[in-house]
C-alpha cells in the first residue's frame, strides 16, 4: 500500500532521516526529557539538514517537497518515542511556518520564514486563552493601533515553543465588537518589553515547553501585521486542516511503533514454556489493534494525497484527528498492558508512550469540540471554504 504514495525517493529520504534521529537526536531525549529543555544546537543540526523547510519554497531556503516527505518526517519523530520532541518540531514547522509559509508577505519571510527554515529561530502559534479555550471569536487578547505600531495586551496559553521560542504567531483582536471578522494576526518577538512566559507542569510531552504568555502593553511594529486587520480568523481556520491531519498521522505512528515494540518483546517473553505470542487471547487482541491502525494509517494517506492535490479536507482531516487520536490511546494502553508490570516501569518505554499520548484527544480541538464541527458538516449541511474564498464561519477551534 505505501507504494500507492511512497517514491524511491520518499523511502531514501525516510533512512537518511531515520540514521540522522538515532546518531543526531535520540542520545540527548532522556536529558531532555528530565530538564523540559531541547538545547539549541539540534535546531541548527535539523535546519542544516532540511528538515524544517520540506514544504517551504527555494527561495526562502526550503525544499518545496510534497507533502509525503512531511508525511514521512511526522512518522519518524513519533517512532523515536519523544512526544515531546516532536510536539515542538511540528509546532514550530506546522504551526508558526505554515502561516509564515501561507500569509506571510516577502519583507516577513526574510525576516523569520528563512531564519526559521535553517533552525535559527523558533517559532510557536498563539491563538488559545485561558478563558477562551475552543471559543476563538471570543478571545480577549487585543491589539489597538497607535501610528506605526500596535499595543498588545492580553494572554495565551498551552503555546509549545512558548519558553524557550523566539517569535509567536499571534492572534489578537483589532476590532472586538466585530467577533470572529476583527481578529488579526502578528509576528510578536517574544523577547520583546511586556512578554512574559510562565511554563506549565504537564502530564506528557515532557521534553517540549508549554507556556502561559502574558502580553502587558507589547509594542509591536505595524509592519508585522499578516495580512490586513480583520482577515485572522480566516487564516486559522485554513490552517486547521493541515494542523488536525498532522495529529492524525502523529496517532497512527506512535500506535504503530507501539504495535511494533509489544510484537518484539511478546516474542521474547515466555510463560509456562512458551512466548506470550502464542497465547491466543494476545495474539487475536493484537491482530484487532494492528488492524485498527492500519484502517487509521491508510485514511490518512488518502487525505494527505487529496489535500496535495490541493482539495480543501476540513471534514476529513478532522475525521482524522478524532479517530487516530482515540485509536492511538487504545492501542498503547493495550500494548502495555501486554508487557504486564513491565510496561509500567519507567525504564520501558510504554509509560511515557501512554502519558505522551494522552494529549492526542485534547490538543488541536478536543474530541468534543471536532464532532461538533463534523455533526455541522453531515447533519446541518454546513459548507466550510478556504480563508480565500470565505472566512464567515462559525467553526469552534482550539488553538
Amino acid at each position: 500500500m505505501d507504494s500507492m504514495y511512497f517514491t524511491e525517493e520518499h523511502q531514501l529520504f525516510r533512512e537518511s532521516l531515520k540514521d540522522f534521529l538515532q546518531k543526531e537526536v535520540v542520545p540527548h531525549l532522556d536529558k531532555w526529557e528530565e530538564t523540559g529543555t531541547i538545547e539549541r544546537f539540534i535546531w541548527k543540526k535539523l535546519g542544516q539538514m532540511g528538515y524544517f523547510g520540506l514544504a517551504t519554497p527555494e527561495a526562502y531556503d526550503g525544499l518545496g517537497l510534497d507533502l509525503f516527505y512531511t508525511v514521512i518526517l511526522l512518522e519518524e519523530l513519533q517512532k523515536i518515542n519523544s512526544g515531546g520532541f516532536a510536539a515542538a518540531i511540528w509546532a514550530h514547522v506546522y504551526l508558526a511556518m505554515t502561516h509564515l509559509n501561507k500569509n506571510a508577505n516577502h519583507e516577513q519571510k526574510e525576516a523569520y520564514l528563512t531564519p526559521s527554515v535553517n533552525g535559527e529561530k523558533i517559532g510557536c502559534l498563539g491563538v488559545t486563552e485561558p478563558f477562551g479555550g475552543s471559543d476563538v471569536a471570543g478571545m480577549r487578547t487585543t491589539a489597538v493601533r497607535k501610528g506605526d505600531h500596535y499595543i498588545i495586551n492580553g494572554s495565551k496559553t498551552f503555546i509549545t515553543n512558548g519558553v524557550y521560542g523566539d517569535y509567536i504567531i499571534l492572534a489578537a483582536k483589532t476590532s472586538p465588537s466585530k467577533g470572529n471578522k476583527g481578529i488579526s494576526i502578528f509576528i510578536v518577538d517574544l523577547k520583546s518589553e511586556g512578554v512574559t512566559a510562565n511554563k506549565l507542569n504537564k502530564l506528557g510531552w515532557r521534553a517540549s515547553d508549554t507556556a502561559e504568555l502574558a502580553f502587558d502593553n507589547v509594542i509591536v511594529p505595524a509592519k508585522n501585521l499578516m495580512g490586513e486587520e480583520g482577515t485572522g480568523f480566516g487564516f486559522i481556520m485554513e490552517a486547521f486542516a493541515l494542523e488536525r491531519l498532522v495529529m492524525g498521522i502523529n496517532a497512527h505512528a506512535r500506535a504503530e511503533h507501539a504495535i511494533d515494540y509489544a510484537l518484539q518483546y511478546m516474542s521474547e517473553r515466555e510463560t509456562f514454556g512458551k512466548p506470550i505470542n502464542q497465547y491466543q487471547a494476545l495474539r487475536h487482541r493484537l491482530v484487532d489493534l494492528y488492524a485498527d491502525m492500519e484502517m487509521c494509517k491508510n485514511y490518512n494517506y488518502s487525505v494527505v494525497y487529496r489535500m496535495e492535490q490541493g482539495e480543501y479536507v476540513v471534514k476529513e482531516a478532522t475525521i482524522s484527528k478524532l479517530k487516530s487520536t482515540k485509536m492511538a490511546d487504545d492501542v498503547i494502553y493495550h500494548c502495555l498492558q501486554f508487557l504486564g508490570g513491565y510496561g509500567y516501569i519507567e525504564d520501558y518505554p510504554m509509560a511515557r508512550m501512554l502519558r505522551d499520548s494522552r494529549l492526542g484527544p485534547i490538543g488541536g480541538g478536543t474530541s468534543e469540540i471536532l464532532r461538533e464541527i463534523i455533526a455541522k458538516i453531515i447533519v446541518d449541511k454546513k459548507e466550510y471554504r478556504p480563508a480565500s474564498t470565505s472566512v464567515n464561519t462559525n467553526e469552534e477551534i482550539f488553538k
